[in-house]
């Protein structure tokens, strides 16, 4: 999937915008700010979401450096993902989306 440029690289909220416009990209988010998921646990949460565009979305978001992905040595394998530092700072914005979409749910 190739991405269009907003804006210049000096625009803070053009970057932001670029790694968090994905429709599924901010649910993703939302549900690591919990704890770690397994994908399989992702999946479940995020209605509707084909296996191909969590992978893509979770890969993107591991590229981007927002998440960690760990994988276990086991049978059969167990593989985690987490939300670094960087990924962590996204949480107030989340916030606000949240009482942004509650305001939007009321106000009709």
């Amino acid at each position: 999937m190739k991405t269009e440029t907003i804006c210049d690289d000096e625009c803070p909220v053009a970057r932001a915008s670029e790694i968090l416009s994905g429709k599924w990209t901010t649910l993703i988010v939302r549900d690591l700010l919990s704890g770690k998921k397994r994908y399989s646990e992702l999946q479940r949460s995020l209605l509707g979401i084909s296996p191909r565009m969590l992978a893509a979305r979770l890969s993107m978001l591991e590229q981007a450096g927002l998440i960690t992905k760990r994988i276990y040595p086991t049978v059969p394998p167990k593989t985690e993902y987490e939300l670094t530092e960087a990924g962590r700072r996204i949480e107030p914005v989340i916030a606000a989306m949240a009482a942004f979409g509650a305001g939007l749910a009321t106000a009709h």
